[in-house]
């Protein structure tokens, strides 16, 4: 047992340690970090420092030997990314992109599947094994495509909802294709129709309880464990939320990628999405670069060498028959030239369903294991290419625009020009009724789930998340915020959101509530464009009160104030 966990620790070093330096220097070298993933997990992995291990046997406490010590680990860092994806959609979105799920998604996989069969089938492949190439090479990664997105900013660009459609339908064609391998590996009788029956009905049952049951118990559930003001247990509802819909869906026959999708998407409709996108964050990029790395340790550099002309020239082609199908299929549904251009490259590689089927194909016997291992390092080394034809893509849609392609920093469901209130007590709930006056634009985070609520329940914008975090601020738009204003109890709170807000947005005017003069003195120093004393102006407002019931007349009164007021802003 001592040895077990002695090995397990050790990998998870190994792991931290490729993170620490390989993805800094390939962000330094301004190369994807989804680059420095799959170097650092072909340079460690066992076609790297474990093999040179055999003549340095040193290097072995700095190697990992079997990319599948990691792969549980992988998985559920793409969990975490559909799931964080389904936070940023909404049901209504989700329904407003039906066509292209559907429509291009569908005719995607079955136009791109049927080319690669043919294709496949003319290199001498029999059908069985061209319809099983043709169906598992089809996919995309939808991993390290939506990966790209995010570190692009363009998620909620023309290009990541229609990328995301098509990757969408794809998981949900995992059903049907393990079906059709299992038909052709003569492990199906006679019932193979009935079979497949029961898996689709299966798994629309288990989405249907899924959607159900988080409709209706979510809130009250998130409610309750936020109310307890414990971040573990924040964090356990969050966890148990994401990971138990991916198992049920799994259990189902489904992709445990579309459960977590699910979830995420159920928690997009409620006030804790921000505060659980926050929280998710961190695990969620180091998992998905788990993820990377065991990619990259399944490409095996002497295989490449072996076939220096063949892999490669096998790599190329399976993106270029891919792209050569999905760009007129994107024209054909209506997307501009320059996106249907850069779609076709993004979409380009294989997936990595792929590992599962070719695997599954070979053990059936439908593949040759010769056959099986080359695709497998074909499919590794398109996923390899993808930042680099995502770059290309780029320049593709900037040539056919003569300007680059956009890369926004989206805000909350398209927030622009508002105000943030962090702190929605009553001095926040006054600041928002007066704004509403106005008819300016605002959202609040605050920390008290059962005000949180009441608020919700009124129709107010206001969410529970901690504003002293960097990513719950994002979320809240505060790349396109007018104003941050901390109306926050405790004066450690607000100079956390304080030194947060400066240090992600400098340009961000900042108002703060501050306890005192001294207090304020202080938030102007660490950065707040203003800072109001609670002390002064309570004091202010019972002076004018005071000269009122003493007689004075209300202009005179107002004049006194603002003497004092300017008296102690001096000071």
């Amino acid at each position: 047992m001592a040895l077990e966990h002695s090995i397990i620790l050790r990998e998870v070093v190994v792991f931290l340690a490729a993170a620490g330096i390989a993805v800094p220097l390939m962000q330094r070298l301004r190369v994807s970090p989804v680059l420095g993933w799959l170097l650092a997990g072909l340079l460690v992995g066992p076609h790297g420092a474990a093999r040179a291990a055999d003549s340095f046997p040193p290097l072995a406490f700095v190697s990992i030997a079997h990319w599948a010590a990691i792969a549980p680990l992988a998985e559920i860092g793409v969990l975490f990314l559909m799931f964080s994806i389904g936070l940023e959609l909404s049901f209504a979105r989700l329904w407003a992109m039906r066509r292209l799920v559907f429509g291009l998604g569908a005719a995607q996989v079955l136009f791109s599947g049927a080319v690669i069969a043919l294709v496949a089938w003319g290199f001498g492949n029999s059908p069985g094994a061209a319809i099983v190439l043709g169906a598992c090479l089809a996919l995309s990664s939808t991993a390290i495509v939506m990966q790209v997105l995010i570190e692009q900013r363009r998620v909620a660009t023309v290009l990541g909802r229609s990328t995301f459609a098509v990757l969408l339908l794809q998981d949900l064609a995992v059903v049907p294709i393990l079906f059709v391998v299992g038909v052709l590996g003569a492990r199906a009788g006679d019932d193979s129709l009935a079979v497949l029956l029961a898996s689709v009905l299966a798994g629309g049952l288990v989405v249907a309880v899924i959607w159900v049951v988080g409709r209706r118990a979510l809130k009250p559930l998130f409610r309750l464990v936020g109310g307890a003001q414990r971040p573990e247990l924040f964090m356990a509802m969050t966890l148990l939320t994401g990971l138990g819909a991916a198992w049920a869906t799994a259990e189902a026959g489904l992709s445990a990628a579309l459960g977590a999708f699910l979830a995420g998407l159920l928690i997009a409709e409620t006030e804790y999405r921000h505060q659980v996108e926050a929280d998710l964050e961190p695990f969620k990029g180091l998992l998905l670069g788990m993820f990377f790395m065991s990619v990259g340790m399944r490409i095996d550099p002497g295989a490449v060498a072996a076939a220096p002309v063949l892999l490669p020239l096998s790599a190329v082609g399976l993106i270029a028959v891919k792209a050569a199908t999905v760009f007129p299929l994107c024209l054909a549904f209506g997307l501009p030239r320059p996106v249907a251009a850069e779609a076709a490259l993004l979409l380009g590689q294989a997936g990595e369903f792929a590992f599962v089927v070719v695997a599954l194909a070979s053990r059936l016997g439908l593949l040759p294991e010769e056959t099986a291992n080359f695709m497998l390092l074909v499919a590794a080394l398109t996923m390899a290419a993808t930042p680099m034809l995502a770059a290309v893509g780029r320049r593709v849609a900037a040539s056919m625009t003569g300007h680059a392609a956009e890369t926004p920093e989206e805000p909350e469901e398209g927030l622009a020009g508002h105000v943030i209130i962090a702190g929605f007590g009553r001095v926040g709930e006054m600041l928002g009724r007066i704004l509403d006056e106005e008819g300016a634009r605002w959202v609040a985070l605050d920390l008290d789930t059962a005000a949180v609520a009441r608020h919700r329940q009124q129709g107010r914008p206001v969410f529970y998340a901690d504003a002293s975090r960097a990513e719950v601020l994002r979320r809240a738009g505060a790349a396109g915020a007018r104003a941050l204003v901390l109306t926050m109890d405790s004066p450690a709170a607000v100079q956390r959101a304080l030194a947060t807000a400066r240090q992600g947005w400098p340009g961000l005017a900042v108002i703060a509530r501050a306890r005192d003069p001294a207090h304020a003195a202080r938030l102007v120093e660490l950065g707040a464009t203003q800072a109001v004393p609670e002390t002064v102006e309570a004091a202010l407002a019972l002076a004018s009160g005071t000269l009122a019931a003493l007689g004075v007349p209300d202009e005179v009164a107002v004049e006194a104030v603002a003497r004092e007021r300017l008296r102690l802003a001096a000071d």
